[in-house]
Formats: structure tokens, sequence, C-alpha cells
């Protein structure tokens, strides 16, 4: 019996952490993701356990029901969910809808789960309330463990929830029912045992679908053929390719759902962020992020750059810049290049230990939708990388779009300026992002200019005129009053919600 409590306690957290990290995959903001989940299921739990008070008159049969649902709604969470995203646009009401259920049904287990051990040993209450939660945390203990390192990267997260209801229902139902077997009319038990096949069935079949119901559910949330879709431990990669009427392909890269580039206009996005950057002194070259390898092919044009080192944290991603041949070929196969040293780590983690000085840095990181990126673009990110900075070394940052997000924009700008660097905010047009920002800054007070190398190579869009032009903004995109974003108070994040992800 405490062996069923300990299955049932590592499906229960299971089921929690997978509507958690669904949320964080499809909308971003971990933070209100797990808020909402958490929230919403131990207050579901309550009403769980208080809605088992009338079924512990027939504890065995109700168990077993409660057990057969939580496997269903379980199992079956994580599909309903990504279908309710791709088709219904009704995310987050489902989600808390499934919340409550599944929280409910959790909270209902504890006071069944007391009933059926007072039944096989009669022991005072403090004995067997430390019983059922001694294998109840430590089930909980394996289940939180078991997902990141065993269920995602095996079965994956729609799989891997299925795979969960059936253990669950193995766990709840066959083992409580054969303990009580002789507790049970024929007839109810009979039927608990078909209802119990009845639910391996439709487990069962779901994940005989997984793979096509998941293609599908992707592919309704890109407008164009996905060419490839990969989770890796870090983030959802996936690559569309279209032809167009022209005759050219557009290839294009999305990382958790955010657009990086589209291959018929990523050279402005590109131009833009590098040759700013590297206007002054340029031997040595720091990328963080850019792990397509297209900033990286900018910046190997100029010859007399000697070495560049790019931090990325995702290998995966540097795999298939490397191997990909569409991914490829748009970087000019840059890794090649002996001059280039890639760094497999997280860039906060990996500038605190720096000690080398570089001539540029060029931050190309995803947009700033979680608390995990969003410390990427923090006071705190910014003060690390003035550190490594060389005496009259510039930084630019792609700080996104000035009319569609303008205050998560001016909060980069002047989170920059709060780390001690002068700025030059410029902003472009690419057709695929639309009015696009970024900021170059230098050590110091004095701004830096906003300039083109007279060794700069030929370029397809970036001129004198065109930079002249970047640094005005019109009325309604000009500086706003907003706070600094920091590692304690992450305000980007606040921002990102409410104007970035809708643009």
């Amino acid at each position: 019996m405490l062996a069923a409590v300990f299955a049932c306690a590592a499906c229960g957290l299971v089921y929690e952490l997978a509507l958690v990290a669904l949320g964080s995959y499809l909308v971003g903001n971990s933070v209100t993701q797990a808020s909402i989940v958490l929230s919403v299921m131990v207050f579901a739990m309550g009403v769980g356990s208080l809605a088992a008070k009338p079924l512990q008159r027939r504890p065995v049969t109700a168990f077993a029901l409660v057990e057969a649902a939580l496997a269903v709604t379980g199992g079956l969470s994580v599909p309903a969910l990504y279908a309710a995203f791709a088709w219904l646009d009704l995310y987050v009401p489902a989600l808390v809808v499934v919340a409550f259920i599944v929280g409910a049904l959790i909270g209902a287990e504890i006071p069944l789960l007391m009933t059926l051990l007072q039944r096989i040993r009669r022991q005072d209450a403090g004995s067997a309330v430390a019983d059922l939660f001694a294998a109840d945390y430590v089930g909980a203990l394996v289940g939180g463990l078991a997902f990141p390192f065993l269920l995602l990267p095996v079965f994956g997260h729609i799989k891997g929830a299925l795979v969960v209801g059936v253990v669950n229902a193995v766990a709840g139902i066959a083992v409580v029912l054969w303990l009580f077997r002789r507790q049970l009319e024929r007839g109810v038990r009979a039927g608990l045992w078909a209802g119990m096949a009845c639910v391996l069935a439709v487990l069962g079949a779901t994940y005989a679908l997984a793979d096509g119901f998941e293609v599908t559910a992707r592919q309704a949330l890109y407008r164009d053929p996905i060419a490839l879709a990969e989770r890796t431990p870090y983030q959802e990669i996936v690559i569309t390719r279209k032809v167009t009427l022209s005759g050219r392909a557009d290839v294009r890269l999305f990382l958790n759902g955010d657009l990086q580039f589209s291959s018929v206009d990523e050279y402005r996005y590109h131009e833009s962020l590098v040759h700013p950057a590297l206007a002054g002194a340029r031997g040595r070259v720091l990328v963080l992020g850019g792990g397509d390898g297209l900033a990286l092919r900018e910046v190997l044009r100029y010859r007399d750059v000697r070495e560049v080192t790019l931090v990325e944290l995702d290998p995966e991603m540097l795999r298939l810049a490397r191997t990909y041949r569409d991914l490829a070929d748009l970087n000019g196969h840059a890794f090649a290049d002996p001059r280039v040293r890639t760094v497999e780590a997280d860039a906060f983690s990996w500038l605190r230990g720096a000690s080398r000085r570089y001539d540029a840095v060029i931050v190309d990181m995803p947009d700033p939708d979680d608390v995990s990126t969003a410390k990427l673009y923090s006071v705190e990110f910014y003060g690390l990388v003035e550190r490594v900075l060389a005496p009259g070394g510039r930084m630019v940052v792609q700080s996104g779009s000035p009319y569609f997000a303008p205050r998560s924009f001016w909060c980069i700008e002047k989170s920059i300026r709060a780390a001690g660097l002068a700025t030059v905010p410029y902003h472009v047009d690419v057709p695929s992002f639309g009015d696009w920002g970024f900021v170059l800054a230098a050590p110091g007070t004095a701004r830096p200019p906003l300039t083109l190398a007279s060794a700069a190579p030929p370029l397809r869009f970036l001129d004198s005129d065109v930079l002249r032009a970047a640094t005005v903004f019109g009325k309604d995109l000009r500086h706003r009053d907003v706070d600094v974003n920091t590692l304690a108070h992450p305000r980007l994040v606040d921002y990102e919600d409410q104007e970035w992800r809708d643009a």
C-alpha cells in the first residue's frame, strides 16, 4: 500500500511539472506559469480533500475511480493543452481547468489512502500520517527528478505524460484492487478491472498517435512548412522552409516559438548588429549567443580579426549551425574558420569567470521572455560585459523593437547605462521583424560614434546614410521613463509580458 502511495505521489508531481514546463515552452515566463499551476493545484487539492469525505464510506472503489480519473486527466493533460494552444487559442483558461481537476483528484487521494491504510493495520493517527507522508514525499522526490532527467529526454513531453498516466493507473488501481479484492463484490471488482483496461487502452492509443499529433499541432503554429523540429534540454528549435514567388528559399529559425531570422532579410539585422561594433579595434571579438553563426559570419569578413570566441548555451544549436545544410550555407560555414573558438556555457556564468579582454562584444541573445533570459539583459550582466571590454572596446546588444515594445527597448538601453557604459540607441527596418533596435555602448561617458570602419567589407544594406537615419526616433518612439532591469527586480519580463510577445 505504501508503494502505491509512493508511485501515486511521483505521478502527481510529474503532472505538475509537465504543466509548468509546457507553459514555459509555449507561452514563456516560467515564473508566471509556475505560479498559476502551483497555486491552482494546491487550492484544488484542498477542495478535493473536502470532497473526498463522503467517499470514505467505500474507500476502495472510490480510490480506484479517483486514480482512473487522475491517470486519464493527467496523462492527456499535455496533448489537450497543446491542442488548446495550437487550434483554439484558449491555453490559459484550459490550463486553469486542467490544473484544478488534476489538483482536486490528487487532493482526494490523501483521505482515501489514510482510510485504506487503517483497514490494513489499525494505528494511531500520528503514526499513520507519518507513514503516509513519508512515502508521499519520497515519491515526490523521485517524480521530480525523473521528469527532467528521464521522462523528457527519453519520451518527450507528450509521451512522457502518457507513460506516467499508465504508471498511475497500474499503481492506483491494480495494486489496490489486488490488496482489497476480497472486500469487493464480484461485479464491482470486474467493473473496476474493466475500467482500468479502458484507461490503459485510451492512454496506449494516444501514445501510438502521439508523434502524428505533435507534428500536426506544431505545424498549426507555423505559417510555413516545418523542415526540422527538435526539443533540447534548453529550448525547442524549429526551422521552416518555403520557396518564395521569386524562387528563393525562405528559411526561418524559431526558438521556443520566437522568430530568430528569415533568410530573405537576415542580412539587414546582422549587418546592423555587427558592423557598428567593429568600427573600432576588433582584433579579439566575443559573441554571446548567436549560435546560428550568422553574426559570426559578419565578424569573420574582417581580415584583421585574429580571434573570435562564441559562447552558446545549447550544443544542439551549434551542431545544427555546423551540419544542417540550410544553416551552414547561410552562415558561410563560419564555424570551420580556424579563428573561431566555441564555448558551450551559460553566458552569464561564463562571464563571471572570464579573465581575457575583448575589443568588441556582440550580444545576440533571444528575446527576454523569461527570467532565465531576462538576466542576460540586466544591469549585472552588462557590468560583467564591461569588465571584459578592452580599453576603447565596444559592445552592441540586440534590443527588440522600439515600435512594438518601446518600454522594453528603452529599459535595455537604460540598464546598459546603469552599468557604467555610454550608449547610442539606433534602429533599422527588418521586414520579417518590423522596426528593430540595437544599442551600441562603450565604457566611460563619451558616446561611441555610430560609424562603419574604413576597412568594412561591401555591405548589402548598411552604409553611412542608413546609420545617420538609424539614430533618429519618431516622437512616438522616443525615450520612455522606465526602470532598469536587475536580477533582484526583473522589470524587463514585466514589460515583455505586456508588449514584446504580443508584438
